[in-house]
This record gives C-alpha cells, sequence and structure tokens, in this order.
C-alpha cells in the first residue's frame, strides 16, 4: 500500500468517525431539535481550538443491532480545546452513535480526559446526551460510570467540572452530574432522574411525563438538582463560557482579572432609598447586588430554588467573588432547608476555588414550623453555619437591614471567621425582632397596661437603642464599621484588596464531618 494510499485510508476514517453515527441519525437529532456532539462543542469552544483525542478507537460489542455496525470514535467525542483563550477539557455525548450509549469504550475515553485535566490543572466540561448504559456490554458498562464516579470524587475541589444536560440522562448516569460543580440543563429537551415514567408508573401507578419528572424546569425549581435551566442548546453553551469567565482553571490558581472601567470609588447614590425602612417591608436584594459590583453585571446561580437566598458570581475591581444575599422578596428572606443548603454548598465551592465571598445579610431568622424541623432544619442549618466557618478565603459581610438570632450568627459573622464585616445604619442585629422580644420579655406589664400600644411602642424603641442597634455590635467589635449605604461599593472593593494575600488555615486533620 502507498503512502497516497494510507493517507487516503486515514481521511476515510476520520471522516466516518465525523460523521457519528450517520447522516440520517444527525437528521434525526436534528428534527428533535437537537444539535449533534460536535456542533455542541463548535459553539462551546474557541473556533479552531478543539483537538479530539481517540478519535479512531471502537466499541468491544460483540454483537450490537442486527447491522453489527463498528463506528470509530463511539458513542462519545473527548478532547480538549480553548474558552477565551484558556485551556479546558471535553467529553460530548454523540447520541447519534448507538443512542449515546456508555460502553466500556465511552468510559474509558471519559475517564482519560477527566485524568489528563487533572494532570495539566485545567476545568473539565460534560456534554450529556445518552440512553444510558450499554444492555449488550453487561458490567463492563456499568464498571465505566463507577470509574467515572470515582473521577468526579477525586477531582472535586482540584479543577472546575461542569455538566451539561442536553438530552436524557437517567438511572446511574445522574450521578456523575450530581458530583460536579455545576449542572446546566436545556428546557424542554434535557431530563434527568433516576427511573423513568415507566417504572415509576408500574411501581407506584403515578401518571407523570419525561418532562414533569426531570425536565429542566423541574429540576431547577423543585428539586434543586440544576443550577441553570436555559431556553435553547447555542444559549445554554454561550452561559457555559460565561460561568468559566468567573472561575479558576484549578484550586492553586486565581480566579481571571478583567477590569472594565468600573471606578472603585462609585457612590450608589440612590441606595438610601433602596431598602425600605419598615423591617418587614419587601425589596429586591439584587437591585443593592447589581449597584455594588463592577458593571452591574451578576451571574445568579440557582436562580429558581430556595429564592429567599440568592447566590451567584461578580466581579468588585476587577476580580471574581461570590456573592451570598438573604432575599426579602421571598419568606421574608428567611433561612430554610433548602436556602440553607443552596448557600452551604456555594460557599464551599468559593472556598475550594480561591473565589471571595461577600455576603449581605438581611434576615429575620430561620424558618419556624413542624415541616422544617421534621425535614431536619437543625443538619442543613448547621451545613451552612459549618461552610463559612471552614472557608479560608477573603470573606466581607454587609448587614444592610436585620439579623436575628441564629441567622446572623450563620450568614458570615465575625464569630466565624468573617475578615470584615459593615452593617448600615439602618441595621438590627438582636437574638430576635424588636416587636417578639418585647411581647416575651414585658408580657404581664403589656397586659396590665391602659394604654397598651403605646406602651409597646416605647419598649420596642427603647429595644433597639439598647439592644439591637448596629453601634452595640460595633462597641463589641463585632462589627468593623458602621458605613454610609452610597459607600458600600468603595468599601467592600478596598477590604478585599487589603486581603489579596490572606492566608488561613483550618487544623491539620484528613478532612471535617460536615453534616450532610
Amino acid at each position: 500500500m502507498s503512502v497516497g494510499d494510507r493517507l487516503e485510508r486515514l481521511r476515510k476514517l476520520k471522516e466516518e468517525a465525523r460523521l457519528g453515527g450517520g447522516s440520517r441519525r444527525i437528521e434525526a437529532q436534528h428534527a428533535r431539535g437537537k444539535l449533534t456532539a460536535r456542533e455542541r462543542l463548535d459553539i462551546l469552544l474557541d473556533e479552531g481550538s478543539f483537538t479530539e483525542l481517540e478519535a479512531l478507537v471502537v466499541h468491544r460489542s460483540t454483537e450490537f443491532g442486527a447491522d453489527g455496525q463498528r463506528l470509530h470514535g463511539d458513542a462519545v467525542v473527548t478532547g480538549y480545546g480553548r474558552i477565551d483563550s484558556r485551556q479546558v477539557f471535553v467529553y460530548s455525548q454523540d447520541f447519534t452513535v448507538f443512542g449515546g450509549s456508555l460502553s466500556e469504550v465511552v468510559g474509558e475515553k471519559i475517564c482519560r480526559v477527566m485524568d489528563l485535566a487533572v494532570k495539566t490543572g485545567a476545568p473539565i466540561i460534560g456534554l450529556n446526551d445518552s440512553g444510558g448504559a450499554r444492555i449488550q456490554e453487561g458490567v463492563a458498562s456499568l464498571a465505566g460510570y463507577a470509574d467515572i464516579f470515582l473521577r468526579n470524587s477525586l477531582n472535586s475541589g482540584v479543577v472546575p467540572q461542569i455538566s451539561v444536560i442536553m438530552g436524557p440522562c437517567a438511572g446511574g448516569a445522574v450521578y456523575s452530574p450530581a458530583m460536579t460543580d455545576f449542572i446546566f440543563m436545556v428546557q424542554k429537551t434535557s431530563q434527568m432522574y433516576i427511573t423513568g415514567p415507566d417504572v415509576i408508573r408500574a411501581v407506584t401507578q403515578e401518571e407523570v411525563t419525561h418532562e414533569e419528572l426531570g425536565g429542566a424546569m423541574t429540576q431547577a425549581t423543585r428539586s434543586g438538582v440544576a443550577h441553570f435551566a436555559i431556553e435553547g442548546e447555542e444559549e445554554c453553551l454561550h452561559e457555559v463560557r460565561r460561568l468559566l469567565s468567573y472561575l479558576p482553571s484549578n484550586n492553586v490558581d486565581d480566579p481571571p482579572f478583567l477590569e472594565i472601567g468600573d471606578d472603585p470609588h462609585r457612590r450608589a447614590e440612590d441606595m438610601l432609598n433602596l431598602v425600605p425602612d419598615d423591617p418587614v417591608k419587601p425589596y429586591d436584594i439584587r437591585e443593592v447586588v447589581y449597584r455594588v459590583v463592577d458593571g452591574g453585571d451578576f451571574m445568579e446561580v440557582h436562580r429558581h430554588f430556595a429564592q429567599n437566598i440568592v447566590v451567584g458570581f461578580a466581579r468588585m475591581g476587577g476580580r471574581s467573588v461570590g456573592i451570598v444575599a438573604n432575599q426579602p422578596l421571598y419568606l421574608a428572606g428567611v433561612l430554610d432547608i433548602d436556602s440553607s443548603r443552596k448557600a452551604a454548598r456555594f460557599v464551599r465551592f468559593c472556598d475550594a476555588f480561591n473565589i471571595p465571598i461577600v455576603t449581605f445579610v438581611d434576615v429575620p431568622g430561620f424558618l419556624p414550623g413542624t415541616a422544617q424541623e421534621f425535614g431536619g432544619i437543625i443538619t442543613h442549618g448547621a451545613k451552612l453555619v459549618y461552610a463559612y466557618a471552614e472557608a479560608s478565603v477573603p470573606k466581607v459581610t454587609v448587614i444592610v437591614r436585620k439579623a436575628y438570632g441564629g441567622a446572623y450568627l450563620a450568614m458570615g459573622s465575625k464569630h466565624l471567621r468573617a475578615d470584615v464585616n459593615y452593617a448600615w445604619p439602618s441595621a438590627e442585629i438582636a437574638v430576635m425582632g424588636p416587636d417578639a422580644a418585647v411581647n416575651i420579655i414585658f408580657r404581664n406589664q403589656l397586659q396590665s397596661a391602659e394604654d397598651k400600644e403605646a406602651l409597646r411602642a416605647q419598649l420596642v424603641q427603647d429595644y433597639k437603642d439598647r439592644f439591637a442597634s448596629p453601634y452595640v455590635a460595633a462597641e463589641r467589635g463585632y462589627l468593623d464599621d458602621v458605613i454610609d449605604p452610597r459607600e458600600t461599593r468603595w468599601q467592600v472593593v478596598r477590604a478585599l484588596e487589603m486581603l489579596r494575600n490572606k492566608t488561613d488555615s483550618t487544623p491539620r486533620r484528613k478532612h471535617g464531618s460536615i453534616p450532610l
């Protein structure tokens, strides 16, 4: 065989690999409103930057259907490329090849690209679109899942791991995304669940559709499994790129720096009228965040889940920060099971990847009730306390309005190793709200008073002055300063600049025992 013949054979093999399951299956994929594995990578990665690995491997199934196909590359495309000129590793499951099912070879390809990501200190992004384990390969396909799970676990906190669900993801396949840092889902075309509607119908007689059971909005609103539910594949992939712009490549690098020319000294003159004086009147805490961060640009994470707390990424002075803020628009910003879990996970991610944490506090306490107590609010609330206490990254906290009881402690208080703590003059910091405290402490006096309302008003004001005022906390050193709300941006930027070279540690140990 001549050199020309060999090169021609190579060209044909690579062309076959690029076609995946063939033009007919590609057309079927498009008919479902979905892109192919390679089309998705073209959108995700910088143009022309993708280098494919192991494109010519074939599966080891002795038989697979009547046609006995042995397609090069099998049901996943793996390799590396760049996003905003920074290296990333990727795998993209190919639904046109045997429904994207995970074979022994597919598992090995994914594991090898994950290993390369850790060795080189680069993020790993998985695009999931698979019918599950390849039945014909039996336990070998199951072993492939376990090998991936192992790497998800060992790589956690070492390099960012991002899962993008762009089709079905069912059974054991869901556990890999669940162990990654962020999960993106595409509305109306992606699903995640342990068992499908048919199994549920057979076992419990419940009737449910694929979308109702595990669609993007279900997993983003009810379970909190999905961090992002995006409409359209292309927009979803662009949001993945946006997220990575805030993250470092690994746990020893700093996050990317991006100076947009927003003056750190910029004052927000309307901040004085943004937060109502009435401590029970709702407002959108995101309006505070927008006025403080660079360019008003805030990428919210878990937007549709546990909406009584807001978490996400922004920049201050050009550097990435993680934002945690109580949201008075929902449940008055109270902490409950879901919001505690949501915030704790986010704080731990930021701590793992050297991203400073800025906390805005307006919290009336933990949500009371039997449903919360029976659901384990004690354990879940402790997760948030643990996360803040353990975090060694720079931590700056601003108490905007109220901070009562254990929720004051949990939300980045000085007592949990926060570095710099500020409060606005409107802040109230106490064991409980003034009204509730007065009703308990002065119950007898109020019952016997001729003018109960006048006495209550006097006692409430006295309680605020003597116990709830931010100046009381400042006198004890629990606050570093009481600041003008209009200067919040500069105060926080300045504190973060001071903390840039902060080092902190925990006692030597294998790992802590967080209340899971």
